[in-house]
């Protein structure tokens, strides 16, 4: 196994996952939808506002409000705090740095919250201004917002390594079979495969199904020390080790492969296992080819053997590989930020054996990973977590 001199989350556990279920639209703002997490997550830990001395917040429509407004809106005093606009990456990254923040006793309680609204208008406000890039680079010709380009990379991806739609129908089809468990999904009928392959393209080979629904929401968790958590009497996983990267691979000509790959020794080298060890994993999967992309970055198969893991393995809770148990984003919704936090929500559940109908028989050791921030040719931001339950 790889060694890895990077300094371990010794003490550090993450407690109270928290979900504000889903709704197509909704007339609120992000900040309410933030609120009633805040709200949640206090409740569920049975503390008070006050205690929360730390605070990291993801969102894109907050519009010019930051964390730091937040404080005053909910009634905060924090000696910790920070913004995170790296989108799908975003959960991954303030995890990293509020374990940080705790483990240096900067702070005792940080919670880590992303919420977003969902007018009839608001995804097109959030795409126009995504950033500076595609407004000069992008969007004067022609391509628009994520879609087409995620098009490019899935075209590109499934060419070199021989992928079908199939292939990657069967993430989406497994992850819908996930979803009619979980009460909060907003997709609620079951998906087949005829069904998938038949879907309205988008943006070709993008169909229908291969596509997340954006919706308002709102996901979070506590992350402390484990003495703090003991003296809570809170159930909590223990961090055993993340990764973060930014702008992996920049020759490549078009993204085939993800910042994970470049970290992949250091993840379970720090945390002690083996891609095999694993009970549940969650990745983030804003489009299914982008899961088949991880599926050989996060070290299942080796890379161009996505499609081959696919066929061999189950991927729906009561399979040989548990994967996206919520449903994932492609059937539960895309909550804005939220959705780089819906699968670490769902591993945080499911170690802490507190995940109800999606419950993956006794899963103590979960992956979650982060995806975000593309700009034409790739995403720019990833990240992955490797957390332990109580009973590991």
């Amino acid at each position: 196994m790889t060694k890895t001199l990077r300094t371990p989350y010794d003490g550090v556990v993450i407690a109270a996952p928290v979900t504000i279920p889903y709704v197509r639209y909704s007339i609120e703002s992000a900040q309410w939808w933030i609120g009633r997490a805040l709200s949640a997550l206090v409740a569920q830990a049975g503390i008070k506002a006050s205690d929360i001395d730390g605070l990291c917040v993801s969102s894109f429509t907050m519009g010019t409000d930051s964390g730091v407004g937040l404080t005053q809106h909910f009634g905060l005093c924090v000696r910790w705090l920070d913004t995170i606009p790296l989108g799908g990456a975003s959960a991954i990254a303030g995890l990293r740095k509020a374990a940080r923040a705790v483990q240096a006793h900067d702070a005792d309680i940080v919670a880590c919250v992303a919420g977003d609204t969902n007018h009839v208008d608001s995804f097109r406000l959030t795409l126009e201004n995504f950033s500076r890039f595609n407004q000069d680079a992008v969007y004067p010709y022609g391509a628009g917002g994520a879609n087409a380009s995620f098009a490019l990379i899935a075209r590109n991806y499934m060419r070199t390594f021989g992928v079908t739609r199939e292939d990657v129908g069967r993430i989406a089809v497994a992850q819908r079979t996930n979803a009619l468990r979980n009460p909060h999904a907003l997709m609620k009928a079951p998906l087949t495969m005829e069904q998938y392959l038949a879907a309205r393209p988008i943006s070709d080979p993008i169909h229908l199904f291969d596509c997340v629904m954006p919706c308002a929401g709102a996901e979070a968790f506590l992350v402390m020390r484990e003495e703090t958590a003991a003296s809570l009497d809170l159930p909590a996983a223990r961090l055993l080790s993340t990764i973060e990267r930014h702008n992996a691979f920049a020759d490549d000509p078009m993204q085939v492969r993800g910042g994970w790959a470049m970290d992949i020794g250091d993840l379970y080298a720090m945390a002690g296992v083996k891609p095999d060890d694993l009970d549940v994993v969650q990745t983030y999967d804003d489009y299914p080819v982008i899961t088949m992309m991880q599926f050989e970055d996060l070290g299942f198969c080796k890379k161009g053997e996505g499609a081959e893991f696919v066929r061999q393995h189950d991927l729906t809770i009561d399979g040989d590989f548990p994967h996206n148990t919520s449903g994932g984003q492609l059937s539960v919704g895309q909550a804005g930020a939220a959705g780089a936090y819906l699968g670490l929500v769902e591993g945080l559940r499911q170690v802490l054996g507190t995940a109800g109908p999606t419950q993956v028989r006794n899963a103590s050791l979960a992956l979650a990973s982060g995806f975000g921030m593309i700009n034409y040719d790739r995403g720019l931001a990833s990240g992955a977590a490797i957390l332990a339950g109580p009973s590991r």
